[in-house]
């Protein structure tokens, strides 16, 4: 197994970051490529602690062979405001046929998640574009700050969606409190706060690797089978 590299992680303590087992992780005629992670935050704040905390995310997620990409959601219009094809969204939606995992970041604001963050999830249909559903089957991770004391309302949220959008939410989260005090020059200061932020990323690569070699088999529905069947038959007795 190679080597961490931690020259952007100051917060890690040398030797405790462990690389991923894959050989313990896939089988062998699974895909071998960089899991892709699609990471997206909940607020349009220059200082936004969500974006930060899904940064140091990301920066665990590299270190640990994962590629990752984010989205901006500057400029994406509300739902139904705008066309499917609007530059925004096809980005959206682009990044998320990409992905094989996601991390969703938010703030909580007024004891929930941000708009900002349901708009970009309201963008993503169950329905397949190009015959493949940009969620389905695929792993998430759920992350909040709070401006107060600690809270799991945007996360308890984010949980009830990527259940509805069929997604493999991991069962580690991270809730930020006070995020104004734990985020300096841009970065999160070492904290137990911090350490949960890398327990989720590593969480959230394992279980990826895992699950995106199988996800057709996982998510292979009964009732969709049956569905299919009496649409072949309505077809051929036409």
């Amino acid at each position: 197994m190679s080597e961490i590299d931690l020259s952007d992680m100051p917060n890690i303590v040398d030797g405790q970051l462990k690389p991923l087992d894959i050989p313990a992780l896939v089988g062998p005629d699974e895909p071998d490529h960089a899991p892709r992670i699609l990471l997206l935050y909940g607020s349009l704040r220059d200082t936004s602690y969500s974006r930060t905390a899904a940064e140091e995310g990301a920066r665990v997620l590299r270190a640990l062979g994962c590629e990752t990409r984010f989205f901006d959601p500057r400029g994406l219009p509300m739902p139904d405001d705008a066309p499917a094809d609007h530059p925004k969204v096809e980005e959206l939606r682009q990044l998320a046929l990409w992905s094989e995992g996601m991390v969703w970041s938010s703030p909580e604001r007024h004891g929930a998640m941000t708009g900002i963050m349901k708009t970009q999830i309201d963008w993503l249909p169950l329905a397949p574009i190009g015959g493949v559903r940009p969620t389905q089957g695929k792993t998430l991770a759920v992350m909040q700050v709070s401006g107060g004391s600690q809270s799991f309302n945007a996360v308890n949220q984010m949980r009830i969606l990527g259940r509805w959008m069929r997604m493999v939410t991991i069962p580690n989260q991270s809730s930020v409190p006070k995020a104004w005090s734990e985020f300096e020059a841009g970065r999160m200061k070492p904290s137990p706060l911090y350490n949960r932020i890398v327990d989720v990323m590593e969480e959230l690569a394992r279980f990826t690797l895992m699950v995106r070699g199988r996800k057709d088999m996982l998510v292979d529905r009964y009732s969709e089978r049956v569905e299919s069947l009496e649409e072949v038959h309505k077809r051929v007795n036409l």
